[in-house]
């Protein structure tokens, strides 16, 4: 076993909240476009859900919430379904579940004010947000009739291991490190679903939208994740950091295959829950199409580096000797503009592999 394997019992960078200030929100159309198609499944599972009895609410639980603007359409579908089941009076809860240290503000700001708020056009329906890991129990046992998980659980519980040749393992050369890497996603997929099986009542649902990888084994984004790195390694050619700080640097995702999407399940149910649909499908990229229409390269360019300045630079930059705001902010904008302009001079179009998965609670 290599070096970077033998030394994972003493490195665990845990994944950072995205970058505040509503960055997300405006950096998210790649993420709101790969869960589109999953909004079907979406409906057809509050179409079905098991109801309690009234006068007791329904509610919905939104996974890996961030900050709230991928979860208007979803959340908007799934209510505007539920009241076509239920009587005029009868309750819904909404629980935007997210990392502690979590953009909350941008999130309720979002409810109160965009017109695509379900808070907007139903009075009935109450917002409320929690701030824990799913990667344990966060709700009441048996009280979630329908769930959400888009564009989350691809985060793990931590990254088990530096990568010696890359910030995303996907991409590493070091077989030991991908083999690290592969066990700790396949216990959090377990961990995860184990709570979510407690979460649900009998008759519940969950669909969950995640990373995947290609039916060849293709985890996507290369061209950003080449950049990414060509732009942190300058950073440590100018001296702005150190090879010590950029060793510390791992992005926690993964991309799991429908293999391992269904593991846990080869008895035929796992944690109560037993898998309804499973596919995986190529997400639309609105940034490479827009490209492709109006040839803009320095647009193409800066909003792949604006995407990952917003979900995954924080994370890396928890790894800064001195990550304080100030240095933090430098390196935000730095390596987001070394980016920039490497995706700027070569604009290509590269796989997005999702899966998404419909689960039942017997």
């Amino acid at each position: 076993m290599s070096k970077t394997a033998d030394t994972a019992a003493g490195f665990s960078l845990a994944p950072a909240p995205m970058e505040g200030k509503g960055s997300y929100n405006r950096n998210s159309a790649v993420q709101q476009a790969g869960a589109s198609p999953a909004i079907a499944a979406l409906v057809r599972a509050a179409e079905q859900i098991s109801l309690p009895d009234a006068p007791s609410p329904i509610a919905i639980a939104d996974y890996g919430s961030s900050q709230g603007h991928s979860s208007l359409a979803p959340m908007a579908a799934a209510i505007h379904t539920l009241r076509g089941r239920l009587d005029a009076a009868r309750p819904i809860s909404v629980f935007h579940t997210d990392l502690p240290g979590s953009d909350f503000s941008a999130l309720f700001g979002l409810l109160t004010t965009d017109p695509q708020s379900y808070l907007r056009w139903d009075g009935l329906t109450y917002a409320a947000a929690v701030g824990r890991s799913f990667y344990e129990q966060i709700l009441p046992a048996q009280s979630i009739n329908l769930g959400w998980c888009s564009w989350a659980i691809q985060w793990l519980s931590r990254a088990p291991a530096p990568i010696p040749d890359q910030v995303q393992v996907a991409y590493s050369a070091d077989a030991a490190t991908r083999a690290v890497y592969a066990r700790q996603a396949a216990e959090d997929w377990q961990c995860f679903l184990r709570h979510r099986g407690a979460e649900l009542a009998s008759g519940g649902r969950l669909i969950v939208v995640t990373m995947a990888l290609t039916e060849d084994g293709d985890f996507g984004y290369r061209p950003v994740l080449d950049a990414l790195y060509a732009a942190l390694r300058d950073r440590v050619g100018e001296g702005f950091m150190s090879e010590a700080e950029l060793h510390g640097m791992a992005i926690p995702t993964v991309g799991r295959s429908l293999p391992d999407i269904e593991a846990p399940f080869a008895a035929g149910s796992f944690a109560g829950l037993t898998i309804e649909d499973a596919r995986l499908l190529l997400a639309p990229d609105p940034i490479w199409e827009d490209y492709a229409r109006n040839g803009d390269a320095r647009a193409y360019g800066a909003r792949w580096a604006a995407f990952s300045r917003s979900s995954v630079l924080p994370t890396l930059a928890l790894a800064l000797s001195d990550h304080g705001p100030e240095r933090t902010l430098t390196f935000l904008g730095r390596v987001e503009a070394g980016m920039a302009d490497r995706l700027a001079a070569a604009p290509r179009k590269f796989p997005i592999p999702l899966v998404i998965v419909d689960l039942r609670k017997a």
